[in-house]
This record gives C-alpha cells, sequence and structure tokens, in this order.
C-alpha cells in the first residue's frame, strides 16, 4: 500500500547496519530519506552526503520533520533514544536487540502504546525469503538443527553473541512453533573478546519440539543454516543463499521412483525408476530473492502507513530477548559449574 505523500524517514547511528539502512531508504518507493542522525556529526555528514540527505545535529530535531526512524545505535542505547524518539511522535525500528534488558524493553514498549506509535524489531531473517517459503508449510515440527556461524568482525562487540547471531534463530523458532520452552541447557566462552563469542543451546519446547542451536563469531568460515524435521519431511534452509529445500518420502504412486544416485544429493532433484517401493522426493520451495533488510523495511514502511501491527512487535521481540537472557543465564550456569575460572563471562547481563 503506498501513501498519498513519501513516508519522510530519518536514520539515528549511521555506523555499519545504520549505513544500511540508509542506503536502503534512500531506494525504497513510498519513503523519501530526509536525515541522519549521529553522535558522530563527521560521520553523519559524510554518510548524508553520499545518500543526499541532511546531517541533523540531534534526536529531538526529528520532531515535525520525519515520520518514522530506524534506530540503529548501540544496545545500551536503544531504550533512552526510543522512547525519546517516540514521544516526538514518530514511528520506530529499533534494530536488535530491542533493548539491553527487559526493562528497558517494557519501557520501549510502554512509550509506543501511550503514543499509538508503530514499534518494529530488526529480526530481518524473518523477511528472509527461505523463512517466509518455510513458514508456509510447517506443521508440527519436532527437530531443529541451526547454525550461525560467522568470521570475527570488530562490530557488535558490545554485546554477547547470544544477543548479535543467535537471537535471530531464537525468534524464528518461537514464531514457528509458538510453544513455550521447558528446558534448556546451554554453554558459551570468550574468545577473543571478554563477552561470549562462542555458544550451544538445546532447547525443549511444550510441544514436543528440541531445537539445537550453535552462535558464533570467531569461525573460519559464514555459515547461516536450519534444517528441521516434522512427520515424513526434512527441510533445509540456508539464509545465505535464500532458498529452501524439502525432502519427503511418499508412497510410490507409479509417477517416479527413488532418484538414481544418491538419493539424499540435494542436486539430485530428478526421479529414477519406478520400484514400487517408497520413494524420496526432492523439492525447492519457490522463493524470491531479496536483501532481508530491504523487506524488513518495506514492511516497516506498510506498517507506517497502514497503522498495522508489525510482524516482529514489541511482544514477539520481547519474547526473543527473554529466551535469549534464559540462554545467557544458562551460559553462566554452566560456567560456575564447571568451575571456568578466565573463561567465564566476564560480564553478567
Amino acid at each position: 500500500m503506498s501513501a498519498p505523500n513519501p513516508i519522510r524517514v530519518a536514520v539515528v547511528g549511521v555506523g555499519d547496519f545504520g549505513r544500511n539502512h540508509a542506503r536502503v531508504w534512500r531506494g525504497l518507493d513510498g519513503a523519501t530519506l530526509v536525515g541522519v542522525v549521529d553522535s558522530n556529526f563527521e560521520r553523519a555528514r559524510k554518510v548524508a552526503a553520499e545518500f543526499g540527505c541532511e546531517a541533523i545535529a540531534d534526536v529531538a530535531a526529528l520532531k515535525g520533520r520525519a515520520d518514522a526512524v530506524s534506530l540503529a545505535v548501540p544496545t545500551v542505547e536503544h531504550a533512552r533514544i526510543g522512547c525519546q524518539i517516540l514521544e516526538l511522535g514518530v514511528d520506530v525500528l529499533v534494530e536488535k536487540p530491542i533493548a539491553a534488558s527487559l526493562d528497558e524493553a517494557d519501557a520501549l514498549i510502554a512509550a509506543a502504546r501511550r503514543g499509538n506509535r508503530i514499534l518494529q524489531a530488526g529480526h530481518l531473517e524473518r523477511f528472509n525469503p527461505a523463512v517466509v517459503a518455510a513458514e508456509k508449510i510447517v506443521t508440527r515440527p519436532l527437530f531443529f538443527e541451526v547454525h550461525r556461524l560467522g568470521v570475527f568482525s570488530p562490530r557488535s562487540l558490545d554485546i554477547d553473541v547470544i544477543y548479535d547471531l543467535m537471537i535471530h534463530d531464537l525468534d524464528i523458532l518461537l514464531a514457528l512453533l509458538d510453544s513455550p520452552v521447558t528446558d534448556l541447557r546451554a554453554v558459551g566462552i570468550p574468545v577473543i573478546t571478554d563477552k561470549v563469542d562462542i555458544a550451544h543451546a538445546r532447547l525443549e519446547f511444550a510441544s514436543g519440539a528440541v531445537a539445537n542451536l550453535t552462535a558464533s563469531r570467531v569461525s573460519t568460515e559464514k555459515v547461516r543454516k536450519m534444517r528441521f524435521f516434522q512427520e515424513h519431511e526434512y527441510i533445509s534452509l540456508d539464509f545465505s543463499r535464500q532458498d529452501a529445500l524439502r525432502v519427503r518420502v511418499a508412497a510410490n504412486n507409479g509417477a517416479s521412483g527413488i532418484p538414481e544416485g544418491n538419493p539424499f544429493d540435494p542436486g539430485n532433484l530428478s526421479g529414477g525408476l519406478d520400484t514400487g517401493e517408497p520413494r524420496v522426493n526432492f523439492e525447492k520451495l519457490p522463493t524470491t530473492p531479496e536483501e532481508p533488510l530491504r523487506a524488513e523495511l518495506r514492511a516497516f514502511l506498510d506498517c507506517v502507513i497502514t497503522r498495522r501491527l508489525p510482524r516482529v512487535d514489541g511482544a514477539a521481540t520481547r519474547r526473543a530477548l527473554e529466551l535469549a537472557d534464559r540462554v545467557m543465564a544458562g551460559i553462566l550456569e554452566h560456567a560456575r559449574r564447571v568451575q571456568l575460572g578466565a573463561y567465564a563471562p566476564q560480564v553478567i547481563r
């Protein structure tokens, strides 16, 4: 849906994440990038010049000049600055995690409710075409295996890897399962920083589903994959490639048999001879490639125009943050139990 006039948008915080928000907003139909704000005004001027907008001195100056804001400042500032923007009567998309604590998340949610403002969190993987495709075929998943690994980068070192990377997959699991976590075990350690750089969690849900998640920002390669199983089928998602493969076992109806060669080779999608035995069907789920950030901002823009509740609203992102806190608590408990000493995380949220 488009508005009679373009929605005026600003970006607050134009480091790596914020600059990308400015880049996408600059080319998004229905929006006009009016300005950027940053504590480093020289950086704001540089990004403003790059994307043809104004460098704005401070958040207060957005009143009457912006209808919506992407907030991409450090996590510890999300609640303070986010509440300030919401109280100006401006809708906010805040990068994940929504805040540094549940109390601060509640403050943001309350501020949005008081002003009847749109509040969306930046869980952009919800908009990944692979996830969108998988959501349509979910029935009763019982087991998930998730890997989100990345090489070391100096960005986002103010938070543990649980809040930087794993929280994406925690959010997706909560959305797909819509079931509370009944048991949780976790382990994680600092490697390069004094925060948790690599972590593993095993979750059990009331629905009976079990999920194993691994997140790392000190790996030798980038991996973004989720696999899950439900009755008679297996679904494999690759977030980087934005594709989803569905593998199903079905009784042979004479149309095709087990594929020739290795039946579990995803590249072998052709049917073999009719054997009369159960067959393995490979199906690539239909996806429309799109940069997830663009899809996320487009969805936020639509909510600003229509006043509909966002897919990742305050309540949804609070649930993801709460579960991330539980994972972190599990890691700290494990560190105490095994007496990690110098290898234990140094900062307790």
